[in-house]
């Protein structure tokens, strides 16, 4: 049976399309009104005709997935607060220098930094204006203070600053991370700084974060380890805030991190321990109608109280149209079933498509289906435990094949002994599930016997000590690969290929498989064409110098930092990673660079020590706060261009920025506007 046979399927991939060209390309509300209804028009004019027509026309098709595109445009629109009246962002008197009245209510904790808790809020009220929109909430650390409850509403006077956007090239994007969650904005604050306002109102959130509050706190009597309890919150609830770098950082070296993320695994076991349980509610008259609304009240309150993430949410919808079907007494097809769930989510999180647990979620799906028959057919073991273990092998690969391209994009990194830490954790999940929520349950009820949660702490360390042992197998983890957007659709292009010759080899195939492989070939080639080479790159770097000059496949660093700590340093990963370079050299500062035809000059301390008189560079840059006069040095080299990098006290840049303006000069702040490249 083809995929495409089915129409959900096509809807869908257009819902997604026009959510694309909604997002990338900015199409005022009221002109995709007007396509919407001439669409919606011309499909109801294409229905009647068809009707009295004796052969089929495709303009009727057209017409319907024409429309399912422009209702994605819609989607995005409509679930863009941003454009409406009301967002706080139409009521601020001045961005960055006024300070505004604002009234907020915690929405949601976020992992706290070594600095900052931080928060989601909802803005209330800005200046007395009634406003909606979420932002970011920083409250600077106090070991004094509690931390800020959901639904608590506070009044503070600041001003909403910008969000931090990359300051090198490559690094993560946490401005537009947040800017797809519809977050713009960001208040810096200390605790002192908060009016606390009395609020009888709750919300969704709220209630699903005491329900967790009241399950750590009755948990907490029973002296769970901080990383044992920390596991539960992930397994549990969906809260992985409190997990330790160490322990996340296990799992992932390990290939286990989906353990700890809340997916389909896990909502697929519930459901079947709970159908279990419910199952002689069957008995009763409309017994099965009773059992599913009961099914999906439960699963959706789980969802709910696990915090409604796109692997939760995605995992919840999909579950819940298998379990419907059963009820209706449906036969269903997974990739019906799949796209159902997909278009529902899309429809009202729109933005759930550029999320990267949406999208590995769907993709190890999508691959389990497709492609785990095919390898558990290879080999049918009678023994029953064998046939487990063997089972868990083929799904793991199955789920590897469909987000191994996406780890490589989005992580640069692979986990060589995946299969091993699968073999091991998932056949055991369903127990520490079923088990997990029986001591849950227990605890809350005040029922639970110490040595029943020693044993399942005793289980945790465990799972926690064989992660841990795994990671430490360096040589099976490969990091900083290399791996753009390129590589990942000629990747998927050849798994596909493989898939359908493997089902049945032709030619027809064999066609598609030589096909993916040039694809490959083309985006190597495409890859090495269009990376940047013979550049000059000043990065930030706090404190420090770090000047990178590349040269093909070389990049050669000046830095002031020490030999070993440049090799780890982050800035210098991503940069390589992303760039393909494949040599990293350490070279020696100099004062003047001269590239082609343009002339670098470093300043450094009183320019005594330079012999610049007749020496006019196109470019100056200023490092480690030099003690200079700079109009007398512009009137005396005439630089083209100014810049200034992270190593300089912001007193002495802000100076040279105001010189600079007055003189027209123009002037690069890499702590302001990010590192500077000069192509040469």
């Amino acid at each position: 049976m083809k995929i495409f046979n089915f129409t959900i399927i096509k809807l869908t991939i257009c819902l997604v399309l026009g959510i694309l060209i909604g997002y990338f390309f900015f199409i005022p509300l009221p002109t995709v009104l007007y396509f919407l209804l001439a669409v919606l028009l011309l499909l109801v004019i294409a229905y009647f005709v068809a009707r009295k027509q004796f052969f089929k026309t495709i303009w009727f098709g057209l017409l319907a997935f024409m429309l399912m595109t422009i209702v994605g445009v819609l989607t995005v629109n409509i679930h863009n607060e941003k454009s409406f009246d009301k967002h706080y962002t139409q009521h601020i008197l001045n961005e960055k220098e006024t300070t505004n009245t604002i009234t907020f209510r915690i929405r949601e904790v976020l992992k706290p930094n070594a600095y900052y808790d931080k928060y989601v809020i909802d803005i209330l009220q800005v200046n007395a204006q009634q406003t909606i929109g979420k932002s970011l909430l920083n409250i600077k650390k106090d070991s004094l203070q509690l931390a800020l409850r959901v639904d608590a509403v506070f009044s503070t006077k600041s001003s909403f600053q910008d969000l931090g956007y990359p300051l090198n090239p490559y690094q993560f994007d946490y401005q537009n991370y947040l800017e797809k969650k519809y977050i713009y904005h960001q208040l810096s604050l200390k605790q002192s700084e908060l009016f606390p306002i009395s609020n009888d109102t709750h919300t969704l959130f709220g209630y699903a974060n005491s329900i967790r509050e009241s399950i750590n706190l009755k948990l907490k009597r029973y002296h769970f380890k901080p990383d044992e309890l920390a596991v539960i919150n992930a397994l549990f609830l969906g809260q992985r805030q409190d997990l330790s770098k160490e322990v996340y950082n296990d799992y992932k070296n390990a290939g286990a991190i989906h353990i700890l993320a809340i997916s389909g695994l896990h909502i697929g076991i519930i459901l079947i321990l709970l159908s279990w349980v419910f199952k002689p509610i069957e008995r009763l008259k409309h017994g099965k109608l009773l059992k599913t609304i009961l099914l999906l009240f439960l699963l959706w309150n789980f969802a709910v109280i696990a915090g409604l993430s796109a692997s939760i949410t995605r995992a919840v919808t999909m579950f819940s149209i298998v379990t419907i079907a059963a009820n209706l007494k449906r036969p269903t097809n997974i990739y019906n079933t799949l796209a159902i769930s997909v278009f529902l989510i899309l429809l009202f999180k729109p933005l759930f498509i550029f999320d990267v647990g949406f999208q590995l979620s769907y993709m190890a799906v999508f691959a389990i289906v497709t492609i785990d028959p095919i390898l558990y057919k290879l080999w049918q073991p009678q023994n029953k435990l064998v046939d487990i273990y063997w089972h868990t092998i083929t799904v793991s690969i199955a789920a590897q094949f469909g987000i191994a391209p996406l780890l490589l994009y989005y992580f640069h990194q692979f986990a060589g002994l995946f299969l091993l830490s699968n073999i091991i954790i998932i056949p055991l999940l369903a127990i520490i599930l079923g088990f997990g929520i029986v001591i849950i349950l227990m605890a809350s009820l005040n029922l639970l016997p110490q040595f029943l949660a020693d044993i399942l702490g005793l289980i945790i360390s465990s799972m926690n000590y064989v992660m841990n042992y795994i990671s430490k197998q360096e040589v099976f983890i490969f990091n900083d690969i290399p791996f753009n957007i390129w590589y990942v659709l000629a990747s998927y292009l050849l798994i596909i290929s493989l898939i359908k010759t493997f089902k049945k080899w032709n030619y027809a195939n064999l066609k598609w498989i030589l096909f993916a492989i040039i694809s490959i070939q083309c985006a190597f080639i495409y890859t090495n064409y269009s990376k940047s080479s013979n550049e000059l790159i000043v990065f930030h770097k706090s404190r420090f110098s770090m000047i990178g000059n590349t040269n093909k496949n070389t990049l050669k660093i000046t830095h002031d930092l020490d030999s070993l700590s440049i090799l780890k340093n982050s800035t210098i990963k991503n940069y390589t990673v992303g760039n393909f370079i494949n040599t990293i050299e350490n070279a020696e500062l100099q004062s003047v660079y001269v590239l082609k035809n343009k002339k670098i000059l470093l300043v450094v301390d009183s320019l005594n020590t330079y012999n610049i008189k007749s020496f006019e560079p196109d470019y100056l840059l200023l490092r480690q706060s030099p003690k200079i006069n700079l109009n007398r040095l512009i009137d005396s080299i005439h630089p083209k261009y100014i810049i200034a990098d992270g190593s300089n006290y912001k007193s002495y840049v802000l100076q040279w920025k105001n010189i600079c303006k007055k003189r027209k000069l123009p002037f690069h702040d890499t702590h302001e506007k990010g590192a500077f490249v000069i192509k040469y």
